[in-house]
């Protein structure tokens, strides 16, 4: 036999898509797995044509899951980015998308049981240490994929899934705010630097020549404003406790607006190059929360309603994303979102023996 067979779900989780794993049937040493991941999705190749990846960072992406011995979670679930043309795997970050195909594939594979119309699921999220709460809809004893939710990004309805997060706030960085400012000025430009589950850095378009509105082709063929916000990527990484971020994909570069739609703010976001089609989960979690920071760079651009539960909905450009904080004298203390979730493949990939004999 020359190829080694893996079982694997192939899922699409919110507007991600990925290939889902049982820890334990993956090597256990981290390089050796880096490169079974990297066979499985055909990396490194801008078309990832030897493997299952779609050729964007959105579907080069794993779950890799097992059972959990914490007495406040079901099961870990370690998210992977693996690069789509550079041999990496990058595990500095969570997908919030991927996440909410964790709970789905921890019941398919008899981790969690059925548990009522709705399952819980504990799930702890390795890259970050924080636990989020999966509810899943199980009405006839099996997963429902089918219903009428719509998320923007996503073609078609689907059965809405609610995923719950506390004390997310610094995950990666230590601190809501890791600078400890609302507003820092980087390169000549003011940013606020937050992490509500994800390191953001968020800018005015208008600072930086852009009126926010553009589409992703247009951003991304603006090289004088990409190489403009590399720059202050680097520099924020830096003052944000994570480092040289050269080779990460974090922080995001988020470009904010006032609302074209009734929402609360207008975003772009980069992942870190790109200009994301739609806005992250935990993307779109952080730059929620920065909306309620007093004196942030997004504060005074945002509609962000009133009381201790808000639903603020982030634009982006193929439609919004809404996120509801609950907050507790003022401060951001939860936040909840709904997301769906398909099974599309339940079967093995394939790698050559000489990446792993198994």
């Amino acid at each position: 036999m020359t190829q080694t067979r893996i079982p694997c779900l192939l899922m699409r989780g919110g507007t991600s898509k990925g290939a889902y794993f049982l820890a334990r049937d993956l090597p256990a040493a981290p390089l050796l797995r880096d490169h079974v991941l990297l066979a499985v999705m055909g990396s490194p190749d801008s078309r990832q044509i030897d493997g299952i990846g779609g050729a964007d960072s959105l579907t080069s992406k794993v779950a890799i899951i097992q059972p959990s011995a914490r007495p406040d979670a079901d099961v870990e679930y370690l998210f992977a980015q693996v690069l789509v043309d550079e041999p990496r795997v990058d595990y500095g970050q969570n997908c919030g998308n991927i996440l909410a195909g964790v709970g789905p594939f921890a019941i398919e594979r008899g981790l969690v049981p059925v548990a009522g119309d709705v399952t819980p699921v504990r799930i702890f999220m390795q890259n970050s240490g924080q636990i989020a709460i999966a509810h899943v809809p199980t009405p006839t004893g099996h997963v429902r994929y089918s219903g009428e939710a719509r998320i923007d990004g996503v073609p078609g309805l689907a059965a809405p899934l609610i995923v719950e997060f506390e004390d997310i706030a610094g995950a990666s960085c230590g601190a809501l705010l890791p600078t400890g400012n609302a507003v820092d000025v980087l390169d000549g430009v003011a940013v606020t630097c937050i992490d509500n589950g994800m390191p953001v850095v968020l800018l005015r378009a208008q600072e930086l020549g852009c009126s926010g509105y553009e589409s992703p082709a247009q951003l991304d063929a603006d090289v004088a404003l990409r190489a403009r916000l590399e720059s202050i990527r680097l520099q924020a990484g830096l003052v944000m406790n994570l480092g040289d971020v050269r080779q990460r994909n974090v922080p995001k570069m988020c470009l904010v607006a006032p609302a074209q739609a009734g929402g609360a703010l207008c975003t772009r976001t980069f992942i870190p190059h790109r200009c994301h089609t739609s806005i992250g989960v935990f993307g779109a979690v952080s730059v929620a929360a920065a909306c309620l920071i007093e004196g942030s760079v997004a504060a005074a651009l945002a509609r962000a309603g009133a009381g201790d539960m808000r639903q603020l909905q982030v634009e982006h450009p193929t439609g919004e994303f809404t996120v509801e904080l609950r907050l507790q004298a003022g401060q951001v203390v939860g936040c909840g979102l709904m997301r769906t979730a398909r099974l599309l493949f339940d079967g093995v990939v394939c790698v050559p023996v000489a990446v792993w004999a198994g």
